[in-house]
């Protein structure tokens, strides 16, 4: 098992892929195929919480939970919307490009 505390040092069980973390002071054990992940996650995990708790003091768990999941949804979203736009942008350049080495290409065949 590992540990994501800030107390422990991290202890890999590759026998089973379990990691034990530790979010907003509660253990969890958590199963995968790459512990670092997990651990990496938890942390995440675990910094919203505690950023979210410090700005409205809530000291309700399950809400902060709620909250900091609402925090990292928008934080996923934005991200996707902006990967998007790049993505359209891209394909809308792409084209443009592939347009433009047409005309040269078949201005070079007529002139040929």
């Amino acid at each position: 098992m590992a540990t994501a505390t800030k107390h422990h040092q991290p202890v890999k069980d590759p026998s089973n892929n379990s990691v034990r973390v530790e979010i907003f002071d509660q253990a969890y054990n958590l199963r995968g195929s790459d512990a670092d992940y997990i651990l990496k996650l938890a942390d995440y995990v675990d910094s919203k919480m505690r950023a979210v708790s410090e700005q409205t003091h809530t000291v309700d768990t399950a809400r902060l939970a709620v909250l900091a999941a609402l925090n990292i949804a928008d934080e996923y979203h934005l991200l996707k919307r902006n990967s998007d736009i790049g993505v359209t942008d891209y394909l809308r350049r792409a084209e443009n490009l592939s347009s433009a080495l047409d005309e040269v290409l078949e201005d070079k065949r007529r002139a040929g």
